[in-house]
């Protein structure tokens, strides 16, 4: 197969809209010899939301019921980009039909539903892969290469948060992200989740922890059509208004299976924090440090420096490594968070050309459902709980 055809579901969305846009931009940059995709039907439920998607895909198959794309012997690939409460339901499906799943993070409610999700996978020889695109920025594979040489020894605590301040107005309007109902794991799987990505990647698999979530404000404003980032209208008293039922923000204590210890803190409550995204890796021997405020760059210390000329030295990822030489032929001019989805997507491709599977599947997204039931646990009976 050289050209695997591609249903986007919730394609009007944000994630929907960045996914297109990497399928469509993916060859520009890695070439046609993975493969190639083309997007051949956008599922949209909302006929409003649905206007200008012609537009987007030229050509492709505009419908309104995400089992049609599912049941399509046309489609190869089935890239699920709607609310997390469909995400088990919709995969499944797709998978025992035959299709090749990519799936937005979180990959489902609970580890359990994620489990059976990777074992069809697998009996099937489908190819599957969960939105994790942070750690395909390539200064994360330049930290893993340090990592695994052993250039700062054995790792013994892992520090990171990830903060933003979507609901940090106590008046902030109230979003389906805050219906336990759609996003029954709330801030966990939607942003701790990027966390754990980092945490797999990097470190390794966790073996327990204890977590302490919470809800800052109770209940939020109700306003139809406003969306992800808007403004809020004034509160009158015909206001709606709508419980928030998931967590705003977590913090964890945690152990990893290779015995070193975590400590992580995310939230969508944290004022002036637009994207906070920060890891600490502290090793016997050296220590790394990164922050998305400078999203290429990696900082490295090293207790083999000379006495006295010891720092953290700035690394900056540049066309030598051949992801980012994909894009740029100098350092320093910074790949973002588009770019990571058109990684992403061209990895996605290249595991169904070449059927190979590459990091993060099915079964990398089951261990981070495990954190995210773990920290849920946790949270409501206060204790620590093994995975």
């Amino acid at each position: 197969m050289t050209e695997v055809k591609v249903a986007v579901l919730g394609a009007s969305g944000w994630m929907g809209k960045t996914h297109i846009m990497a399928y469509q931009s993916f060859p520009h940059f890695f070439g046609p010899e993975s493969g190639n995709a083309r997007v051949v039907a956008l599922v949209e439920a909302n006929p409003a939301a649905a206007k200008d998607l012609a537009f987007r895909a030229p050509g492709a198959k505009i419908i309104e019921n995400w089992q049609e794309a599912v049941n399509d012997p046309d489609i190869d690939l089935i890239d699920i980009c709607l609310p997390d409460n469909m995400h088990y339901d919709v995969a499944k499906a797709a998978l025992l039909a035959g299709k090749h799943v990519y799936c937005e993070k979180p990959l489902a409610d609970t580890a359990v539903q994620a489990r059976e999700l990777a074992d069809i996978a697998r009996q099937k020889g489908l190819i599957t892969r969960v939105g994790h695109s942070f750690p395909r920025n390539p200064i994360h594979d330049r930290a893993k290469e340090i990592i695994e040489a052993g250039e700062i020894g054995e790792i013994k605590l892992f520090k990171a948060c990830q903060h933003i301040d979507i609901y940090g107005d106590p008046l902030a309007p109230y979003m389906w992200r805050a219906d336990g109902g759609l996003a029954p794991t709330g801030i966990i799987g939607d942003t701790g989740s990027h966390v754990f990505s980092f945490m797999e990647f990097l470190v390794g698999k966790v073996s327990s922890l204890i977590a302490d979530s919470y809800i800052t404000v109770p209940k939020r404003p109700k306003v139809d059509g406003l969306g992800y980032g808007d403004a809020p209208p004034p509160v009158t008293d015909d206001t709606e208004w709508g419980e928030v039922t998931n967590p705003d923000g977590t913090n964890i204590l945690c152990t990893f299976a290779n015995g070193a210890k975590g400590l992580i803190d995310f939230s969508r409550v944290a004022t002036g924090r637009k994207f906070m995204q920060t890891y600490e890796i502290y090793g016997t021997k050296g220590s790394l440090a990164y922050t998305f405020d400078e999203v290429n760059r990696l900082r490295f210390y090293s207790n083999e420096d000379a006495a006295g000329r010891r720092g953290f030295r700035e690394i900056d990822v540049g066309p030598e490594h051949p992801t980012y030489g994909a894009f740029l032929p100098l350092p320093n001019f910074a790949l973002g968070y588009n770019e990571s989805k058109i990684i992403e997507v061209a990895e996605v491709i290249k595991s169904i050309t070449t059927s190979t599977p590459m990091w993060p599947t099915f079964e990398t997204g089951h261990h981070i459902c495990q954190i995210v039931d773990a920290c849920l646990t946790s949270s409501g009976k206060r204790v620590w709980v093994d995975l």
